[in-house]
């Protein structure tokens, strides 16, 4: 049985790709409710950690920027479902909204809108304070979204799709804090690489489970290339280097060390590696690890968001 507690959304998703009349959970994983998580933590990572250091947080740009963020992350989503239906890797993905729908257009033209809707969103941010340097950044996350799934680049399929993610999700930080303070901390980067490696997690660990399928379709991701084992044994590895990141800017004072608190996310790191060790090449048990590891980075940036409130909280009393 699976170390994680609860039944994966994946299981549920293959039960039910067999039963037409009971199509909710396909829907559900299609849209990937948790996976938001992704887009909300580095907006309000940066933008905390800018209140922290500025003692100024203008709460309409915080609002405009975590609603730009979740329509450019439904961008990715969508469209990475119209390029990997455009290669044949999510033949056997049921709960694909290309698949679903059978109208692979509308799920084209409804990921261009979000991100127009976002980049309209981040562009208004950028008038409102007569800088551009926040919708500079964020049209390179845009750029580097497209490298990793867009033809002809395709980035993803060479196995650079978490090098992309770690830096688009880093800069999303740093673009958050420079929304509030108009301009950028060496806290700010550090926080980024910390927010940046727990997002990759995410992506990192989704590939165990369809190796094959990435072979056929000549992904070269990097479980493809290291193998399951070699990947399982990478993971503890990148997990330890988000704790080295936060103790060692805790020690030179670069962080709060009210930022101890992320330690409590320790535990789902620790079940996320050993889930994976010990599942690595049965797909249908480890197909869960994708689930297990946005628990861990939302927990790891929750746990950052409240150590970055805790000493704002001090000094207001």
């Amino acid at each position: 049985m699976p170390t994680v507690g609860q039944a994966s959304d994946q299981a549920s998703v293959t039960q039910d790709s067999d039963n037409p009349a009971a199509p909710k959970s396909l829907w559900v994983a299609a849209i990937k409710p948790p996976m938001y998580s992704v887009a909300i933590i580095p907006i309000l990572v940066g933008s905390l950690l800018a209140r922290l250091e500025t003692e100024q947080l203008n709460g309409r740009i915080l609002a405009i920027f975590l609603l730009s963020a979740i329509l450019l992350l439904v961008w990715e989503n969508l469209s990475n479902d119209v390029y990997d239906a455009d290669t044949g890797i999510d033949k056997n993905k049921h709960h694909s909204l290309v698949n679903l729908t059978q109208n692979q257009a509308l799920i084209f033209w409804l990921g261009n809108l979000s991100l127009a809707l976002g980049i309209t969103g981040v562009s208004a941010i950028a008038l409102m304070q007569q800088d551009m340097t926040i919708l500079g950044l964020i049209l390179i996350c845009c750029a580097l979204g497209y490298l990793y799934q867009g033809p002809p680049f395709r980035l993803g399929y060479q196995g650079l799709g978490e090098p992309l993610c770690f830096i688009s999700f880093g800069l999303g930080v740093g673009a958050a804090y420079y929304s509030q303070a108009q301009t950028f901390s060496l806290a700010c980067w550090g926080l980024g690489a910390v927010i940046g490696m727990t997002t990759t997690l995410v992506l990192f660990c989704s590939h165990f489970h369809q190796v094959n399928d990435d072979i056929a379709a000549g992904k070269r991701s990097p479980i493809v290339r290291l193998g399951t084992l070699g990947g399982a044994t990478l993971l503890p590895w990148l997990c330890g280097s988000i704790f080295v990141i936060l103790l060692g800017g805790m020690l030179l004072q670069v962080f709060p060390s009210s930022l101890i608190l992320t330690l409590v996310s320790a535990p789902f790191a620790i079940q996320l590696c050993r889930h994976v060790k010990r599942y690595h090449n049965q797909p249908e048990l480890v197909q869960n690890a994708k689930f297990v590891a946005i628990r861990f980075q939302f927990c790891c940036g929750i746990l950052v968001c409240l150590g970055l409130l805790l000493p704002i909280t001090l000094k207001l009393r």
